[in-house]
């Protein structure tokens, strides 16, 4: 799964702080901790007009969490700047190409907890080498 992918990219970014269970989560944000990354695989597209079967356009939602807004925005921006500087680079048998952020980070909401959660999706091109 790409969020996977993605999921060992952030942890291999050690400016970052990410830590995959501690800090950094896939398809469900926990309760705690209060500061923290999601993941979420969204709606890709299948491209078979390079006669490919394994060439694709996944697609992927980053929530970043946070006590505190400039906090949250900043690391929400440190993850777009790490992850749109990938080209060409294979993890997990996968080749990515690209990962384009489709915006700047974005206030989702205020949680419950008074927790500020900003988003960024992100378009990816990629070919499963496997």
């Amino acid at each position: 799964m790409t969020s996977e992918d993605i999921k060992d990219m952030l942890v291999n970014e050690s400016s970052l702080g990410l830590s995959f269970a501690n800090n950094l989560f896939i398809g469900r944000t926990p309760v705690h901790p209060d500061n923290c990354v999601t993941i979420f695989d969204t709606p890709g597209k299948l491209d078979y007009t390079l006669n490919q079967s394994d060439f694709q356009s996944p697609a992927i939602q980053i929530q970043v969490r946070n006590n505190k807004y400039l906090e949250g925005y900043q690391l929400a921006m440190a993850i777009s700047f790490t992850l749109t500087k990938i080209m060409n680079i294979e993890v997990n048998g996968v080749m990515y190409n690209s990962i384009r952020a489709t915006s700047l980070p974005f206030l989702l909401e205020w949680d419950q907890n008074n927790r500020v959660v900003f988003v960024v999706n992100y378009e990816i091109i990629s070919i499963n080498k496997e």
